[in-house]
């Protein structure tokens, strides 16, 4: 089995701040994700001064403040992101982050990363996802608020600039924060999978662990979930997040998930194997037979235990001749 490849999303949930940032990562750790992610922008770059932010944003920080002030309070420089990337190395987790403009993607290239994430709002953006399939490296892709023609044509894009299908994994996921149960459409995941022949994943913005648990038993091979500290801080995604032990009890469940999904081969398990003569049943005498005499419906039956002739062989034993004595109860 193709073990989930768990991102523990701690996104902009540092505030700002790089010991936060650490916290995260140790949580991350502590749970057992493969992978911390946090993002990557220079605010000027990523948004005007007069963008509003979103309904959700406006209820987690304050109203007046514009998405340009509250993001550019959010943002890591490059010392930031170098001391990041030398402790998760210390602590076996892999750094991830998205970048969300040619600057940081220039910034992640060259600080190692071997994995790049592209947000839902970049998939229509064809200069951005040039930019990263001239990289050649793995790709992971967030498909929120687009369709399957917008896909193909994102993919198209990664593709014809030099990176490899196999190297695609396709997210499905809602960016709405919290997602409502009726809009996660996890179906849709399947439909991109069966379409492109293509690694799919999900990424989740629901309250809860619930939904995410259920995409790694309908296939997916990547999930990212938010996680915070606390989701009562300030800041636009602690509260859409997921705290300390739910991320543990996650990818605790996750890792259960994955082992109950095994093989696809139907065949008796190792566990039950000792059940089969127990639990089966094999031809046996239900009353006194004499040997030479004919085996019939009215001397023998089917009982436990199954460790004798198959019941499956009942027209065959009719008929035979017993070669022994045997008593009630007694096995063929």
């Amino acid at each position: 089995m193709k073990k989930v490849f768990i991102i523990a999303e701690a996104g902009v949930n540092h505030n700002g701040s790089v010991e936060i940032a650490k916290q995260l990562i140790d949580i991350a750790v502590e749970a057992g994700a493969d992978a911390v992610k946090f993002q990557t922008f220079k605010a000027e770059k990523l948004v005007s001064k007069i963008a509003e932010k979103a309904e959700y944003q406006k209820q987690a920080t304050d109203k007046i403040e514009s998405q340009y002030e509250m993001i550019k309070k959010l943002e890591l420089d490059v010392n930031a992101h170098k001391e990041l990337i030398l402790y998760c190395n210390q602590k076996g987790i892999i750094f991830l982050s998205t970048p969300f403009d040619h600057d940081s993607i220039d910034l992640l290239n060259d600080l190692g990363l071997e994995i790049f994430k592209i947000p839902s709002g970049e998939i229509n953006n064809l200069p951005y996802l040039r930019a990263i399939g001239k990289l050649g490296k793995k790709v992971i892709l967030s498909t929120g608020m687009s369709d399957i023609g917008e896909i193909e044509d994102a993919l198209d894009i990664l593709i014809e600039s030099g990176t490899s299908k196999e190297n695609v994994t396709i997210l499905h996921a809602n960016t709405e924060y919290p997602t409502p149960m009726e809009d996660v459409n996890l179906r849709a995941m399947q439909t991109i999978a069966e379409t492109f022949k293509i690694s799919v994943g999900y990424s989740d913005h629901t309250l809860g662990i619930e939904v995410p648990i259920a995409a790694v038993a309908l296939g997916s091979t990547v999930i990212e979930k938010h996680f915070t500290l606390d989701k009562v801080m300030e800041g636009p995604d602690h509260k859409a997040s997921l705290e300390p032990h739910e991320l543990k009890e996650m990818v605790r469940v996750i890792r259960n998930i994955e082992k109950a999904l095994g093989s696809g081969i139907k065949k008796p398990s190792n566990s039950e194997r000792n059940n089969i003569s127990i639990a089966r049943k094999s031809i046996t005498a239900c009353r006194q037979i004499r040997k030479g005499e004919e085996l019939n419906s009215n001397n023998i039956t089917i009982k436990r235990p199954g460790n004798g002739i198959s019941p499956m062989r009942w027209d065959e034993i009719l008929g035979t001749i017993a070669t022994k004595d045997y008593k009630t109860d007694d096995v063929i």
